[in-house]
């Protein structure tokens, strides 16, 4: 990288889209968000993105020479499409997102589904998580990654880790449109959810519901009990198949820790692998920043991924 040039890396969620401006050395020259506007489509979310990177370079008053995005769905990660996408989303499955963000910024473009960004973020900030990992991130939905002997594995179809979307965990419809999947009941949707259901009052966020939780609010706490809980079995059957030692957690929802890991722990002593190994489940290091992190590593092509996806080389 020359002398005043940045990577870019974005971070486009459910409800926010943020992005970093980073110098080679780790530094960052120049960070902000703004709200999604996922219901608006998916041409929207590209824009909107597309601008904030252009106000963070006038900012910085610095050159970007290649720009690394984690986003939500499953993503072609040769094409930089988005393959798949609940219904959060409308409009995102099937968008050629890293062609769309290089014609509006006239840049290369890498793409990495958000949850794997926020794995190679987390592992490349020096953790001792070792090299077979299970990554999850808990926000508007749930989302999963894995590192298997240092590297990132995508599976066939693009959705290797996507720990969210397994089912065994009640009957309520998932945004996938399928039943009882680990987000109906740990996702920052699926907690203000059960809370409402519970006290037959109005929705609060997520947020909202910690505080009552922290304040002594039982339907609160028995939320995060519950999310708790499937979390860690969720984790506890992912590493008995895969003998993954640690799980790392991130996402807005991880921010509510304290409420969280009371019910793993009491989970993990009695649904603990079968391989007799202890499971470690922690919360990630990099808060808010971590896909944007992966997305800086995954641009700057030192990350353990395989092929990037890489749109309107020019």
């Amino acid at each position: 990288m020359a002398e005043g040039t940045l990577i870019a890396g974005i971070d486009i969620g459910g409800t926010k889209i943020s992005a970093l401006l980073a110098g080679d050395d780790g530094t960052v020259r120049s960070r902000g968000a703004v709200a999604a506007p996922a219901s608006q489509g998916a041409d929207a979310m590209a824009d909107a993105a597309a601008s904030l990177v252009r106000r963070l370079v006038r900012d910085a008053e610095a050159d970007v020479t290649v720009v690394g995005v984690g986003t939500a769905g499953v993503v072609d990660h040769h094409s930089g499409a988005i393959r798949a996408a609940s219904g959060t989303f409308p409009g995102w499955a099937g968008y050629p997102l890293a062609q769309e963000l290089s014609a509006r910024l006239d840049l290369p473009i890498c793409v990495e589904n958000d949850v794997n960004a926020f794995l190679l973020g987390e592992v490349a900030a020096g953790a001792e998580y070792g090299d077979d990992v299970l990554g999850v991130m808990l926000g508007t939905g749930v989302g999963g990654a894995v590192l298997l002997d240092g590297r990132l594995r995508h599976g066939p179809h693009g959705a290797a880790g996507e720990i969210g979307h397994t089912p065994g965990y009640g009957d309520t419809r998932c945004t996938c449109g399928q039943r009882g999947h680990l987000e109906t009941v740990a996702s920052g949707t699926s907690l203000s959810r059960r809370y409402a259901e519970r006290t037959r009052g109005a929705a609060l966020g997520a947020r909202e519901v910690a505080r009552r939780a922290r304040s002594g609010d039982a339907d609160a706490r028995a939320v995060f009990d519950d999310a708790g809980r499937a979390l860690a079995l969720a984790c506890a059957s992912a590493a008995g198949i895969l003998d993954l030692p640690v799980a790392v957690v991130g996402g807005g929802v991880a921010q509510a820790w304290d409420l969280l890991e009371p019910a793993i722990e009491r989970t993990l002593v009695t649904d603990s692998p079968v391989s007799g190994a202890g499971l470690r489940i922690v919360r990630g290091r990099l808060g808010e920043d971590a896909v944007a992190w992966g997305a800086v590593r995954l641009a700057r092509g030192r990350g353990v991924d395989d092929t990037p996806a890489e749109g309107g080389t020019r």
